[in-house]
């Protein structure tokens, strides 16, 4: 508590391994994330039994596959947490080129499960989605690269992450997935601006974006057909869309009352991509507003910290983690609002899915640990001549 008033206290040395990593920890970011995994919970009480009705399970199987889950997640988040930069850097290396493997082998061996991408693999009593673990571990790659080729006599780091963001960015569009090919061409593109790209370049990559998505509109029906529905003025009230916005609308700013709400029974990823519209529909514009700060408190306190930081590699890693952390959250949300066309992306922490919560605390305990406070001057003493 001391530490969220008046600041951490730099490491000292000779520290046992725990008190070192309470004392230089941003505990009110790992506070944040404890409150989502529980609102997460309490969200799935309401949200899933319907669906564990329509497949003939228990009221809370679901629920009780997200405490397993969210378990993991948060050992995973305390255990990365405690690394140090270094470590996690060489352990998303060799991660890295596993989920790489992974995502290539999916036309072979993975699965669609009826949804008409083929994004899973299929292990009988659970699935796994390697997208999502790659999103953590190639930001942590990219940013080494990046940070390699400001160093004299460095590699060509920037043409080497720019090189594996396309093609990772490639075997997305292909499952299709383009949500999270948007998420890491965005994670990537933020990396590259802090490490100093030009201008110039930054226009053109915009411009190939636009691009890409004419020719994805042009290319995939089922593109297509998310954006036609985003761009119409009337909202079909029977897709899932029209039900989110109806909840919503419904909710107001007190809820209808804790277990009253209907759109649970309506839509099939309530649980999931939509868990926000029960948030809405049953506890109101509140709740909706505590969980946006949640998410806005870890964005921002993060980079606030990482401001401070003198390693460019743990600077840019640390940027691209908790860019990509707060620009899913907000597609999530921003999708069930539509201000933006269905991506069919979960909210972190909150939303059901192994994958999604296990993958998330892995890189928000990688962005723990490269917010940690050191013993180290910090980069305003190296503008000041005083580094």
């Amino acid at each position: 508590m001391t530490e969220m008033v008046y600041g951490a206290v730099p490491a000292q040395r000779g520290e046992p391994i725990l008190p070192k990593w309470w004392r230089t920890l941003d505990k009110w970011s790992m506070t944040c994330v404890l409150i989502l995994s529980g609102i997460g919970l309490l969200l799935g009480l309401a949200a899933s039994p319907p669906l564990a009705a329509r497949n003939g399970f228990d009221p809370f199987h679901y629920v009780e596959r997200q405490a397993v889950f969210g378990a993991l997640a948060m050992a995973a988040m305390l255990l990365t947490s405690m690394m140090s930069p270094t470590l996690v850097r060489r352990l998303a290396v060799l991660g890295f080129v596993g989920a790489f493997a992974a995502l290539a082998l999916l036309p072979v061996l993975g699965t669609d499960f009826g949804k008409g991408a083929v994004r899973w693999y299929s292990l009988g009593f659970a699935s796994v989605q390697p997208s999502e673990f790659m999103k953590p571990v190639f930001i942590v790659v990219a940013a080494w690269l990046l940070a390699s080729s400001q160093q004299i006599n460095g590699p060509p780091g920037k043409t080497w992450s720019a090189m594996l963001c396309v093609t990772i960015v490639g075997m997305l569009v292909m499952q299709p997935d383009f949500g999270q090919a948007s998420l890491v061409l965005f994670g990537w593109g933020v990396m590259y601006f802090v490490a100093g790209a030009p201008m110039t370049l930054m226009v053109g990559m915009a411009g190939a974006v636009v691009m890409g998505g004419t020719i994805a509109y042009s290319a995939s029906e089922h593109f297509a057909r998310r954006i036609d529905g985003f761009l119409s003025p009337e909202v079909d009230p029977t897709t899932q869309l029209g039900y989110a916005t109806n909840a919503i609308r419904e909710g107001g700013l007190f809820g209808v009352g804790v277990g009253e709400g209907q759109v649970k029974w309506s839509l099939p990823d309530a649980h999931t991509d939509f868990i926000i519209a029960v948030a809405a529909e049953e506890y109101g514009l509140i709740l909706v507003m505590i969980i946006i700060a949640l998410y806005c408190s870890i964005v921002v306190r993060s980079l606030l910290r990482l401001m401070r930081e003198r390693d460019p590699f743990i600077r840019l890693a640390g940027t691209g983690l908790a860019c990509i952390f707060g620009v899913q959250a907000m597609i999530n949300m921003g999708v069930a609002v539509r201000l933006l066309p269905a991506k069919g992306m979960t909210l972190p922490f909150v939303s059901y899915g192994g994958s999604s919560l296990i993958a998330g605390g892995v890189a928000v305990g990688m962005l723990l640990a490269f917010t940690r406070t050191r013993a180290q001057g910090e980069i305003g003493e190296i503008l000041r001549g005083r580094g």
